[in-house]
């Protein structure tokens, strides 16, 4: 009744005008094969008016506070952003390492390692190669740096131990209790370049809370592929604009951005140890800024 009472008054809730501006911040439309949906549309009620058709401030009336953002729902980059990678992987080579007596130079094959990541996902993207799962590029790239490094004494199971180390991630300290006051009003869900099973058991080793599993063998494309952002949406019933793409990563939340999603960085400044050299803050003007994902539900309002 107030809502209506406030539309029929030329007034309008802060939220609807906060989601009019995200609207307006949109890089691009999704693409011609997807569903649109027009702007009157979101929440099925959204300020259009152009800022000097409104009722000024004063006549408004005292309004709550309210977060700026509301999303339906709200995916989060994984690997860098949720869980620490890198630490947790020469922690566990190096102890597994031990346990074989096999010696290496485990940080500087981690390193290695994902420094072939995009590089393997680039050539199934370009076409180069049929689709392959995350976990099978990660198993390729460990065999030839294994043979680069010289690496002597690992079978066939050790091989596959580590490689399931991707499966084995420590998360930030703050992941989890942000993640668990987030799910307490959103969905919440991982959008990675992991398949389904490594998202799944990552989760089940590190108790992340999430609602749904978002793994890239469910549209066979990996970010920044527009099928990943939206095809997302499509799976959860919601808009473009209703779900929130959440990273530590500025090129991941651009590729959102220009999908119609929402956005939110939060730095994680330690993901690549002493060789990080990017995404050490926010490089656009994205809908939230974060200190953290603790720091990410505060600002939402949870």
């Amino acid at each position: 009744m107030a809502a209506a009472i406030a539309l029929a008054e030329g007034t309008v809730p802060r939220r609807m005008t906060a989601l009019a501006r995200i609207w307006r911040k949109r890089c691009a439309s999704p693409p011609a094969d997807f569903p649109r949906w027009p702007l009157e549309r979101i929440s099925g009620r959204v300020n259009d008016r152009l800022p000097s058709q409104r009722a000024p401030r004063a006549a408004r009336g005292k309004e709550t506070p309210m977060p700026t953002v509301q999303p339906k729902a709200i995916v989060f980059d994984t690997f860098g952003s949720v869980v620490d990678w890198r630490s947790s992987l020469i922690v566990d080579l190096t102890a597994y390492g031990e346990t074989k007596g096999v010696k290496a130079d485990w940080a500087a094959l981690v390193d290695a390692w994902r420094a072939a990541y995009h590089p393997s996902m680039d050539r199934v993207r370009k076409g180069q190669q049929p689709w392959t799962k995350l976990d099978d590029l990660h198993r390729a790239s460990l065999d030839h740096l294994v043979a680069e490094f010289g690496i002597k004494g690992l079978s066939e199971a050790d091989l596959e131990h580590i490689n399931l180390g991707w499966h084995r991630l420590h998360p930030w300290p703050d992941s989890v209790p942000g993640l668990t006051r987030l799910k307490s009003r959103f969905i919440i869900g991982p959008l990675s370049n992991g398949n389904v099973s490594l998202l799944l058991n990552m989760a089940k080793f590190a108790g992340i809370p999430w609602d749904m599993i978002f793994g890239s063998d469910l549209f066979q494309h990996f970010k920044p592929d527009p099928e990943t952002y939206l095809g997302t949406a499509h799976l959860l019933g919601i808009r473009p604009g209703q779900l929130m793409m959440a990273a530590a990563h500025n090129n991941d939340l651009a590729a959102a951005r220009s999908c119609g999603l929402l956005t939110a960085f939060f730095p994680r400044p330690g993901e690549y140890g002493p060789h990080q050299k990017r995404d050490t803050k926010a490089e656009a003007d994205w809908d939230i800024v974060a200190t953290d994902i603790q720091d990410l539900a505060t600002q939402l309002g949870v």
